[in-house]
């Protein structure tokens, strides 16, 4: 199982960025895939959740309204679009799964909100 994240950088408070995760060694359509990110200093927080079928989602409340995330279950990708961004948003962003009983991350990617 491989999850590679990429499309980050840095970005000036409310513009966007879409990240993307490119999923391989797995079944990727028969599983949900999640988002987390991870500030200097913090903790890893769960950011948003999509369903196998892509049509459950959930989003914390920190991120609600502004970022939305979609599968492509044909292409084996997922993707995090993220509007209005916020200093606070600044971290790296990981794509996981949980794919046969196992825990599975990316390497993340740096996004960086800042003027």
């Amino acid at each position: 199982v491989q999850l590679v994240e990429s499309g980050g950088g840095l970005v000036q408070p409310g513009g966007s960025l879409r990240l993307s995760c490119a999923a391989s060694g797995y079944a990727f359509s028969s599983y949900g895939m999640s988002w987390y990110r991870q500030g200097r200093g913090k903790e890893r927080e769960l950011v948003t959740s999509i369903s196998a079928t892509g049509l459950s989602r959930n989003y914390a409340d920190s991120v609600k309204g502004r970022f939305t995330i979609s599968r492509d279950n044909v292409r084996n990708m997922g993707y995090l679009q993220m509007n209005s961004l916020k200093p606070e948003d600044t971290a790296v962003y990981y794509c996981a799964t949980v794919a046969r009983g196992r825990d599975y991350w990316g390497q993340g990617t740096q996004v960086t909100v800042s003027s």
